[in-house]
């Protein structure tokens, strides 16, 4: 039991670290700028669920694409694990992440449907970062798997919606300098997850291949 509630925190805290929504909400909020309270809601929650629905679809077609590209499991854990990595490190040394985009004047004009798909849903919440490490957690195929990372998702996406409503409350509250540490922080976690995703496809790699054997 231990063992699970362990891996459910695991599965939930590398989740929040890639999307970080305490660093997205000055992004949200700049992308709606214009937007009533209302209408921000509304454009959070189709950003959300669109982005729920790609991590979902990722997660229970995970082993078929494998299998159409011919992609291994330890391949694809040392390739996501260097990518995750990667955005962790250069969160680390005080970049944003990389899906943590400022939005451009066009971005501002367009509708409230076209931010909440690009991009808000893609790739600020559901980038390749995010996809790679759904997979990553249900790559073993289980029903178990498949249920822990899409629930732990849709938990972190109701958790972002509630900062995407309050957003302007809490970037008041927090600072500026209080969302540099945040984001430094989550790129310190990130980084470690990626370093035990590659550490996890290597061992794969030397017992599927006898490599050392």
């Amino acid at each position: 039991m231990e063992g699970l509630v362990g891996h459910v925190l695991s599965v939930f805290m590398g989740f929040f670290a890639i999307m970080n929504p305490i660093a997205n909400t000055p992004v949200f909020l700049g992308l709606t700028d214009g937007q009533s309270a209302a209408q921000r809601k509304r454009t959070a929650t189709r950003a959300l669920l669109l982005s729920l629905v790609i991590i979902v679809v990722f997660c229970a077609a995970g082993k078929l694409i494998f299998s159409l590209f011919g992609i291994t499991l330890p391949a694809f854990r040392i390739t996501g694990g260097i990518l995750v990595a990667l955005v962790g490190f250069h969160m680390l040394q005080g970049g944003e992440h990389s899906s943590v985009q400022h939005p451009s004047e066009e971005d501002k004009d367009d509708s409230g449907d076209d931010v909440a798909i690009t991009p808000l849903a893609l790739p600020i919440l559901a980038g390749p970062g995010t996809i790679a490490t759904a997979m990553n957690y249900a790559s073993a195929g289980t029903v178990t798997d498949f249920v822990i990372t899409s629930a732990a998702f849709a938990m972190l996406c109701l958790i972002t919606w509630l900062f995407f409503s309050s957003g302007e409350r809490l970037v008041t509250l927090i600072g500026d300098n209080g969302i540099k540490v945040i984001t430094r922080l989550m790129g310190l976690i990130l980084a470690v997850i990626g370093v035990q995703m590659v550490l996890a496809g290597i061992a794969g790699a030397i017992s599927a291949y006898g490599i050392g054997g």
